[in-house]
C-alpha cells in the first residue's frame, strides 16, 4: 500500500474520487469497470452500503492497484479499522471526529474529514486533515468554495454534493483539490439498465473536463 502522501498525491493528480453507494454484486463491479475503463480510477466505497468492507475486499482484488481505494461515511473507529483491514488506502467521512481522525492517524491512512464553515474546516485541518472534503457542496456552489478559499488557500479542500461534469470546472476554478461525484457520476438508472458503455462515456466526459480545465487553468498562470 502507497504512503499516505503518495495516495492524497495521487488523488489529487486523478483529480475526481468516485463516490460509490452501491451494493458488492456483479453489476456493481461491472459498474466499476466502466467507470475505471473511463478513467477515473479514485474509488470511495460508503459505509452506507450493506457489508461494506466485504465491498472493499471485492474492488481490491478485483482492480488492485490500479485504482486508489478508500471508504467513506466512516463515523467510527471500528469502521476505520475495518476500513483499513479491508484494503482501503484512505478514509472519508460526512463529518470531523477526533477520534476517528486519530484512528486513521494510527492506521497510516491519510483522512478527509467533512466540514462546511470555515471554523469546521480550519478545525479539521487542525485535527490532521489530509484534505477536507467540504459537504454538502451543492448548497453554496463554487461561489462559497472560491469564498472560504481566500483567506484559507493553504488548506486542501474537495467539494462533494452537486459535483458533475457541468458544474466541475467552475469548482476546479474555485480552487477545489479534487473533487467528489457520487450519484451524479455512478448513474444508479445507466447501472440498472446494464449500459455500461454509457457509464464509460459519462466517466470519460468528467476526466476529460477535468484535464481540460485544469489545462487552461495553468496556461493562464503563464
Amino acid at each position: 500500500m502507497a504512503g499516505a502522501k503518495e495516495t492524497v498525491e495521487r488523488i489529487r493528480e486523478l483529480g475526481v474520487v468516485l463516490v460509490v453507494r452501491a451494493k458488492g454484486d456483479e453489476s456493481t463491479m461491472k459498474g466499476l469497470q466502466a467507470m475505471v475503463d473511463g478513467g477515473v480510477k479514485a474509488l470511495e466505497i460508503t459505509f452506507s452500503v450493506p457489508n461494506a468492507p466485504e465491498v472493499i475486499r471485492a474492488v481490491k482484488a478485483r482492480f488492485g492497484d490500479s485504482v486508489v481505494l478508500g471508504a467513506g461515511t466512516v463515523l467510527t473507529i471500528e469502521q476505520a479499522k475495518n476500513a483499513v483491514e479491508a484494503g482501503a488506502s484512505f478514509l472519508v467521512a460526512p463529518n470531523t471526529d477526533a477520534e476517528v481522525m486519530a484512528a486513521a492517524a494510527k492506521f497510516g491512512v491519510p483522512m478527509m474529514p467533512g466540514a462546511f464553515t470555515p471554523t469546521e474546516i480550519v478545525n479539521a485541518h487542525k485535527l490532521g486533515a489530509a484534505v477536507v472534503k467540504i459537504f454538502p457542496a451543492s448548497v453554496g456552489g463554487p461561489d462559497y468554495l472560491k469564498a472560504v478559499r481566500a483567506p484559507l488557500p493553504h488548506i486542501p479542500m474537495m467539494p462533494t454534493g452537486g459535483v458533475d461534469d457541468k458544474t466541475a470546472p467552475a469548482f476546479l476554478e474555485a480552487g477545489a483539490f479534487a473533487l467528489g461525484a457520487g450519484s451524479n457520476l455512478f448513474d444508479a438508472k445507466k447501472l440498472a439498465a446494464g449500459d455500461f458503455k454509457g457509464m464509460t462515456e459519462l466517466a470519460a466526459r468528467f476526466v476529460g473536463v477535468v484535464t481540460e480545465t485544469r489545462k487552461k487553468m495553468a496556461a493562464a498562470k503563464k
